[in-house]
C-alpha cells in the first residue's frame, strides 16, 4: 500500500467525519413547499412626490427583493398585489418581526456636508432667514443640533456595504462603504470639509439614514484641503453592535424605496406541499437511488458496489455541506439533489470503462488489476476535471449576475459538482486502491467486473459502426429537430406558470377543517391541478392560479365545499409574476454570460472547434426540451426552469467527455484523418454515455412514476433533457466540429503521453489511448 493510498484513505474519512457531524448537528432549511412560512403583505404609501402605481410597486419588490437576499433567506417568494400591495412569502424565518423592520425601513441614505452648530434651530427645520443653503437641522450621535447642507451623494451611488469589526482599533462594529466608479463625489466632499480646521464642526460629513444621523465622522488631519478621501471607500461607525452593524449594511446595500411601505399583515403559512406529496416523493428518491445502486453493481461487480458506498458518501458530502451553508432546500432542489446522486455516478463510470480499456490493452502476461485502476483513474482525471469545471463555471456566473431560484440554484449546482469529485477522486479511489491488490479479485473477472470488457463494449468491437460517415446529414437531421421543437413555441405558445404571469390568489374559511392534500385532491379533480395550495393563518385555504375567471373560481369553490362545508372567500386578489421582468432579465444575463465563459473556457482548454460544437449542442438540447412542452401544453414554471439549468449542465458535460477523448486519440495520432478518430473516440465513449444516462433515468423514472404530480413534469423534461443531450453530444457537437475543422482547422493538438499500440474500436489502424500498465 502507497503512502498515497493511505494519505486519500485518511482525507476520505476526515471528510466523511465533518460530514457526518455537520449532518446531524445541523437541522435543514426548508422552504415554503416544505415546511411554510410567514407571509408579509407590504403596503406602498403615497408621498407627496411620488404617487404609487404599479411601475413604483415593481421598483419597490425588487428592492424588497435584495434586502430579503440579505437578511439570508433563500427562496422567497415576493409577488405584486393589485397596484400598491406587495406579498412576501419567507420559508424558515425565525425572527418574523425583525424581517418586518427591516424590510418597513425607508432606508434614505445621505451624505451631508455640516454647515455647524444649529444650537437656536429646532430640530427638522430649514435655518431661519433666507438662508441659499437651503439645508435641514439634525442632531447628531450626541443630540446635538447641527445644520446640514444640501445631499452631496446618495445610497445609490454606492456599491457595496458590509459589516466588520475593527480588531485592531477601538471602534467595535462598523460597516463599511464602497462607491461606484473612482468615489469622485465622495472625494469632492471630504475635501471641501478638509479645508476647515481641525475641532471645526464644518470639518465633518454628516451620514444620514432615514432623517437620522448615524455617523458624522470628522476628516483626517492628513487629507489635503480640495484633495479629499480618494479610493471610493469609507466607514460608517456609530458604536454599533453587531445586529444593529448588519441590519444597516443591507439596508445601505438593498436599496433605499422609492416610496414608504408599511407592513398590513403578517400571518403564517403551511407547506404548499401536503404530507402525502413529500412523502411518495421521498419513497419515489429512496427507490430510485436504490435501482442506480443496483445497476452500478450489475455492470461494474464488486467495484460498482464500491461505487455505491461512494454515492453514499456523495450524498452525505453534499447533503452536509448545503445545511451547512445554510441553503434552503424546497422540492425541486431536493429532486435535483437525489438526480446528482444519480449523475454523480458518471466519474465513476468513466474510471471504470477506462479501467477496462487498460486491462485489454495489456499484453496478458502483463495484465494486472492495480495497474489497471491506476491508469483509469490517471487517464480519466482530465475529462472528468474539464467537464466539472464547465459546470462549475456556469454555477460561479449564475451565482454572481443571476438572483433569486436561479442564484440558488447555482449554489446548489457548485455544492453538487463539488462533492461528486471528492466522491469519486478521493472516497472512491480509496476504496478501489485498497481492494486493487486483492488476488482473489484480480483472479475472478466476473466478480471484480473490471477485468470483463462488458456486453455493450464487446458487441461495439464486433460491429465497429462508422456513425460519423455523414456528418452533413446529421446536422441537418438536428436541424429538422430544432425546427420542428420551435414550431411548437411559435405555434401554441409556452403555458407559463403563475411565476411568470402572475394570476389570483384567493383564501377561503370552510366550516369543517379541510387539510391540504383534500383540497389539492378535490381542485385537481374539478380541472385545477396546476393551481398552488396551502394552509393560510389558522385554518384557511389559500388557492393560487394563474388566469382564473371567476366562473373557474365558482368551481374552486365549489370543489372546496364538497369536503369542508360551507364555503367562504376571506380575501381575493389579483397577483404579479414571482419571476417578475426584473429577475427574468438578470436569470438571461447571467445564463448568456455563463455560455460564453463555458464557450471562452472550451476554446483555451480545447480548440475553438469543440467549444463552438459543445455549445451548439447546448442550445439545441434547450430549444428541443421547450419545444416539446409547449406542443405537449406543459406547464413552464419555476421547477421547469430548474430542470433546464440541469439539462444545459449535463448536456456541456456530455460532450466535454467526448471531445476529451478525441482530443486524446488526435494528440497520439497527429497524421490521420479527424473524421475516424472521432468516431472511434465515440464508440469508445459511447459505453460512459449509455451507463451514465441509465443510473440518472432509473432516479428520474421513480420521480415520474411514484413522486405525484408534482415532480412528474420534472422528471419529464429531465428524461427528455437526458435522451436529447445523449445525441446531441454525439450526432451535433462532433459533426459540427469535423466540419469546422475541415473548413478552418489548424494543426492537430500535441500529445500528451509517449505513444503506445493499443486496440481500437471501429477496426481501423491501432493508435495511443493513453494507457500506461
Amino acid at each position: 500500500m502507497t503512502r498515497a493510498t493511505v494519505a486519500r484513505a485518511v482525507v476520505a474519512l476526515c471528510v466523511l467525519l465533518v460530514s457526518t457531524f455537520i449532518a446531524l448537528s445541523t437541522p435543514p432549511r426548508l422552504g415554503l413547499d416544505l415546511r411554510g412560512g410567514t407571509r408579509l403583505v407590504v403596503e406602498a404609501r403615497d408621498t407627496a412626490d411620488v404617487k404609487v402605481d404599479r411601475g413604483v410597486t415593481d421598483r419597490t419588490l425588487e428592492v424588497l427583493r435584495n434586502r430579503v437576499d440579505a437578511l439570508g433567506v433563500a427562496e422567497p417568494v415576493l409577488t405584486r398585489s393589485g397596484e400598491n400591495r406587495i406579498i412576501v412569502e419567507l420559508p424558515d424565518v425565525q425572527d418574523p418581526r425583525e424581517a418586518a423592520e427591516v424590510l418597513g425601513r425607508t432606508a434614505q441614505l445621505t451624505f451631508h456636508p455640516v454647515l455647524g452648530p444649529a444650537d437656536d434651530v429646532p430640530q427638522g427645520e430649514s435655518p431661519p432667514g433666507d438662508s441659499p443653503r437651503g439645508g435641514k437641522v439634525l442632531e447628531d450621535e450626541q443630540g446635538r443640533p447641527l445644520e446640514l447642507g444640501r445631499a452631496a451623494l446618495t445610497g445609490a451611488e454606492v456599491k457595496d456595504a458590509e459589516a466588520l469589526l475593527d480588531t485592531q482599533g477601538s471602534a467595535g462594529w462598523f460597516v463599511s462603504l464602497d462607491f461606484r466608479g473612482s468615489g469622485k463625489g465622495w472625494a469632492k466632499l471630504t475635501g471641501e470639509a478638509a479645508c476647515h480646521p481641525p475641532g471645526d464642526d464644518r470639518r465633518r460629513v454628516a451620514i444620514v439614514l432615514d432623517d437620522e444621523v448615524v455617523s458624522s465622522p470628522g476628516v483626517d488631519a492628513e487629507v489635503r484641503c480640495d484633495a479629499g478621501i480618494t479610493g471610493g471607500a469609507t466607514r460608517i461607525t456609530g458604536s454599533f453592535d453587531q445586529q444593529e452593524a448588519r441590519q444597516l449594511a443591507l439596508l445601505v446595500k438593498g436599496g433605499a424605496l422609492p416610496v414608504p411601505v408599511e407592513v398590513v399583515e403578517q400571518r403564517t403559512v403551511g407547506p404548499t406541499l401536503g404530507a402525502a406529496a413529500i412523502d411518495a416523493s421521498a419513497r419515489a428518491a429512496l427507490l430510485g437511488t436504490l435501482l442506480t445502486a443496483l445497476f452500478v453493481v450489475a455492470v461494474y461487480r464488486f467495484f460498482g458496489a464500491l461505487a455505491a458506498l461512494a454515492l453514499v458518501a456523495y450524498g452525505l458530502i453534499s447533503y452536509a455541506a448545503l445545511v451547512g451553508l445554510g441553503v434552503t432546500l424546497t422540492l425541486p432542489g431536493l429532486a435535483g439533489f437525489v438526480l446528482a446522486i444519480g449523475m454523480a455516478v458518471d466519474a465513476n463510470v468513466l474510471v471504470f470503462e477506462r479501467a477496462r480499456e487498460e486491462y485489454q490493452a495489456a499484453p496478458p502476461r502483463r495484465r494486472s488489476l492495480r495497474a489497471a485502476l491506476a491508469a483509469g483513474f490517471r487517464n480519466a482525471r482530465s475529462a472528468i476535471a474539464d467537464s466539472n469545471v464547465t459546470t462549475l463555471l456556469a454555477a460561479g456566473l449564475l451565482f454572481f449576475f443571476a438572483s433569486g431560484p436561479v442564484r440558488g440554484f447555482g449554489v446548489t449546482l457548485a455544492v453538487g459538482v463539488l462533492a461528486s469529485m471528492v466522491s469519486a477522486l478521493v472516497v472512491a479511489r480509496a476504496l478501489a486502491e485498497l481492494c486493487a491488490g486483492s488476488r482473489f479479485l484480480a483472479a475472478r473477472p466476473r466478480l471484480n467486473g473490471v477485468t470483463l470488457t462488458g456486453r455493450l463494449r464487446e458487441r461495439l468491437l464486433r460491429w465497429s459502426p462508422d456513425l460519423l460517415r455523414h456528418p452533413r446529414r446529421l446536422l441537418a437531421l438536428s436541424a429538422l429537430v430544432v425546427v420542428v421543437a420551435g414550431a411548437g413555441v411559435g405555434l401554441r405558445g409556452l403555458e407559463l406558470g403563475v411565476e411568470f404571469t402572475g394570476g389570483r390568489l384567493t383564501e377561503y374559511s370552510t366550516s369543517r377543517p379541510v387539510d391540504v392534500d383534500t383540497a389539492r385532491r378535490a381542485l385537481a379533480d374539478a380541472g385545477f391541478a396546476n393551481a398552488e395550495v396551502n394552509s393560510s393563518g389558522d385554518a384557511d385555504i389559500s388557492v393560487r392560479a394563474p388566469k382564473l375567471t371567476d366562473e373557474e373560481e365558482s368551481r374552486v369553490r365549489a370543489a372546496l365545499a364538497e369536503e369542508g362545508g360551507e364555503v367562504t372567500r376571506v380575501s381575493d386578489e389579483m397577483i404579479g409574476p414571482s419571476l417578475g421582468s426584473e429577475l427574468r432579465k438578470n436569470a438571461l444575463i447571467a445564463l448568456g454570460v455563463a455560455v460564453a465563459g463555458q464557450l471562452l473556457y472550451l476554446a483555451v482548454r480545447f480548440r475553438w472547434s469543440f467549444a463552438a460544437g459543445a455549445v451548439t449542442a447546448m442550445v439545441h438540447d434547450v430549444v428541443v426540451l421547450v419545444g416539446v412542452f409547449a406542443w405537449l401544453g406543459k406547464p413552464v414554471d419555476g421547477v421547469f426552469l430548474a430542470a433546464l439549468l440541469t439539462v444545459i449542465g449535463y448536456s456541456v458535460n456530455d460532450s466535454v467527455v467526448v471531445f476529451d477523448r478525441v482530443r486524446e486519440l488526435w494528440g497520439a495520432a497527429r497524421r490521420k484523418p479527424l473524421a475516424p478518430l472521432a468516431n472511434t473516440a465515440v464508440l469508445q465513449t459511447m459505453p460512459r454515455t449509455i451507463n451514465t444516462g441509465m443510473g440518472a433515468t432509473f432516479i428520474l423514472a421513480a420521480l415520474a412514476l411514484l413522486g405525484g404530480d408534482t415532480l412528474a413534469d420534472f422528471a419529464l423534461a429531465l428524461l427528455i433533457g437526458i435522451t436529447v443531450g445523449s445525441y446531441s453530444s454525439i450526432f451535433t457537437a462532433v459533426p459540427l466540429a469535423l466540419r469546422l475543422e475541415q473548413r478552418h482547422g489548424r494543426p492537430a493538438p500535441e500529445p500528451r503521453r509517449p505513444k503506445r499500440t493499443a486496440p481500437t474500436l471501429g477496426g481501423r489502424a491501432p493508435v495511443d489511448n493513453g494507457a500506461r500498465v
